[in-house]
């Protein structure tokens, strides 16, 4: 039963969150709203498929091997029960905080993840417009949690249900959620992340729970004089797929060769934060 929770869970949200995208369709546009684009829209399920391919691909031979090892070296035991699911969304939704804020503030990372952050559009389908290479990596951050005795099927299940939840706050048209803004990731929130206004830079990153940002000082409310500018701070003209994926690996790399600095120093064109530039 456990191998297939996923898909069960795939079964269940796919249909569900396709309506979600058709009703808001349908309510944009009946209030002459242009939310959605066809161009955009394709791009993102494009994302989608590339970055579940990889995630299939990588499964077998990196993740689920990887996860077992932690696990069978474990510290700890778990009974299933309550506990044991509450303490693994917790570790599982502050692993993915670290997760998303090294990648944000390493350039090498950000390489992936600026895909997610390129539409400039904000709508349910995007948060289909995925990282498409960052399956090679997350792995890594949800070792610790099969080391503390946490089963790899347990975290792999635990972090497809959050990623239904991080799809679904991909929307204009929730502008508030009352006393759950003090704790859960809103749409509200989310739109501050995806905002390329400098008071909104690198702001929220939560997953599901807004406590993080809270407790280690990346929060920001949205504010009513501060509308969101979405996509990034420097626009891709090239707005092909290829280019989308590849953009930042070629203007990093391009950084990297042509500085005079010495080697130690062009390093920081790949592992300090995007728009890193030596002192003079």
């Amino acid at each position: 039963m456990e191998l297939f929770r996923e898909q069960i869970l795939l079964l269940i949200s796919v249909p569900v969150i396709l309506g979600a995208i058709l009703l808001e369709i349908v309510v944009t546009h009946f209030h002459g709203i242009r939310a959605y684009t066809w161009r955009e829209t394709l791009t993102n399920f494009y994302f989608a498929a590339l970055n579940g391919s990889m995630d299939l691909l990588l499964r077998a031979v990196l993740v689920l091997p990887l996860l077992m090892l932690c696990y069978e070296g474990r510290v700890l035991s778990w009974e299933k029960g309550v506990g044991y699911w509450v303490v693994l969304f917790l570790l599982q939704d502050l692993a993915y905080y670290a997760l998303h804020y090294v990648d944000h503030h390493c350039r090498l990372f950000w390489a992936v993840h600026v895909t997610h952050h390129s539409s400039e559009e904000f709508n349910l389908t995007t948060g289909f417009r995925s990282s498409v290479f960052q399956p090679i990596y997350r792995t890594f951050y949800f070792l610790p949690i099969a080391w503390l005795g946490f089963e790899p099927l347990d975290i792999l299940f635990m972090y497809a249900a959050t990623q239904i939840y991080g799809s679904l706050i991909h929307t204009e048209r929730v502008r508030s959620m009352g006393w759950l803004e003090h704790v859960l990731v809103t749409p509200s929130h989310h739109r501050v992340h995806h905002g390329s206004n400098g008071l909104y830079l690198d702001k929220n990153m939560g997953m599901c729970l807004i406590v993080w940002d809270k407790l280690f000082g990346t929060f920001q409310a949205e504010l009513p004089e501060e509308p969101v500018r979405y996509g990034l701070t420097k626009r891709i003209e090239d707005r092909g797929p290829v280019n989308i994926v590849l953009h930042e690996w070629r203007d990093m790399f391009r950084d990297f060769r042509q500085s005079q600095l010495p080697l130690w120093q062009r390093l920081g064109y790949l592992f300090c934060g995007p728009g890193w530039r030596p002192r003079e």
